[in-house]
C-alpha cells in the first residue's frame, strides 16, 4: 500500500475510535436519533480533513494524541454539513458515501436533528479536551465557528452556491463560493494542526496558504469527478451538479481547462510549503493524493 494510503487508513481508524467514544451509543435514548448519527458518521468517509490536521501537527512535531479530538470534531462538522446538504430542501440526494443518505434511511426531521447534534458535539469535544491549553481550546472553538458559519465559512458558501444554481456562469464568483463552502473547513483543519503544534505566526501563515491551495484543488477535482466518474465509484450520485445547474469549474471553464487549473493549483500548493523549512513530505503527498483521487 502506498505510504499516503497507509497514513489515511491509520488516521481513519484512530479518528473513528475517538468518534465512537465521543458520540452517544446507538442504544441510548432517543435511539432513532443516535442510530441516525452513527449511520452517517460511520458510513465510510475518507477522513481527509482530520488527516490534514494530524499531518500538519506531525510536521510541527506534535503527538497524535493531542490532535485526535480536534480532528474528530472536524469530522463531526463535516458530516453534519453532508447530512444537511443532502436534504430535499438542499441537494435532495439519495446516496452518500455509497449508502442511503440520512433522511432516506431514517426521515427528514431526524436527519436535521442528527446534523444539529453533530455540530454541537464538535464544539463540546474541543471544549472538554484537557490535553489542550485553555487558550488553544478557545482559539480552536473560535476558528471552527468562523469556518463553519457566516460570513466567512461553510454555511455562507452553501448559500452562495444555492443562489448560483441556474445562473449564467460568467456572472458567478465561483472561487468565492468554493473558498467558503469547501475551503473554509479545509483551511481550519490545517490551521488547527499548526495551532496545536505550537507554530508561530509566520509558520501558521504558510500553512494557511498551503491549505487555501489545497482546498481549491479539492473542489476542482471534486467537480471534475462529478462529470467523469460513476455513482458507484463516487459513493454519491454522479452528474448531480450539471443536473442542478450548479456553478462548477468544468461548467465555467470547460473540462480540459479545469484539469489544467487543477494541475496549476497542485503546483502552487507544493511550492507554498518551501518557506516552512520543516519536513513536509506528508503534506506534499496529501496534495498528490487529492490531484490523483478517483472518488
Amino acid at each position: 500500500m502506498p505510504e499516503i494510503e497507509s497514513f489515511l487508513t491509520e488516521i481513519s481508524l484512530l479518528v473513528d475510535h475517538v468518534l465512537d467514544e465521543s458520540l452517544p451509543k446507538a442504544d441510548a435514548e432517543p435511539t432513532r436519533l443516535h442510530e441516525a448519527i452513527r449511520w452517517s458518521i460511520f458510513a465510510g468517509g475518507k477522513r481527509f480533513r482530520p488527516a490534514l490536521t494530524v499531518a500538519v501537527g506531525r510536521v510541527f512535531g506534535t503527538d497524535d494524541v493531542k490532535l485526535l479530538k480536534t480532528a474528530a470534531a472536524i469530522e463531526m462538522v463535516h458530516t453534519f454539513s453532508l447530512i444537511h446538504d443532502d436534504l430535499p430542501a438542499m441537494d435532495n440526494d439519495d446516496l452518500r458515501r455509497g449508502k442511503a443518505t440520512c433522511h432516506k434511511k431514517f426521515d427528514e426531521a431526524t436527519a436535521i436533528l442528527a446534523g444539529d447534534v453533530l455540530q454541537t458535539l464538535a464544539f463540546k469535544t474541543i471544549a472538554e479536551d484537557e490535553r489542550l491549553s485553555v487558550n488553544n481550546r478557545l482559539l480552536l472553538i473560535s476558528g471552527l465557528a468562523n469556518a463553519t458559519g457566516t460570513p466567512s465559512g461553510m454555511v455562507a458558501g452553501q448559500q452562495f452556491d444555492i443562489e448560483a444554481e441556474g445562473a449564467e456562469t460568467q456572472n458567478v464568483d465561483i472561487e468565492r463560493i468554493h473558498n467558503l463552502k469547501t475551503g473554509a473547513l479545509i483551511n481550519f483543519s490545517a490551521g488547527a494542526g499548526a495551532i496545536i503544534g505550537g507554530g508561530d505566526e509566520s509558520k501558521v501563515a504558510i500553512i494557511n496558504e498551503y491549505a487555501a491551495q489545497l482546498g481549491l484543488l479539492f473542489q476542482i477535482t471534486d467537480d471534475l469527478l462529478d462529470v467523469s466518474q460513476t455513482s458507484e465509484i463516487l459513493g454519491k450520485t454522479a452528474g448531480k451538479d450539471a443536473a442542478a445547474m450548479k456553478a462548477t469549474y468544468p461548467s465555467q471553464y470547460g473540462f480540459e481547462e479545469a484539469v489544467k487549473m487543477a494541475n496549476d493549483v497542485h503546483k502552487r500548493a507544493i511550492e507554498s510549503l518551501s518557506p516552512l523549512n520543516l519536513e513536509t513530505g506528508l503534506l506534499r503527498d496529501l496534495s498528490d493524493h487529492i490531484l490523483s483521487r478517483v472518488n
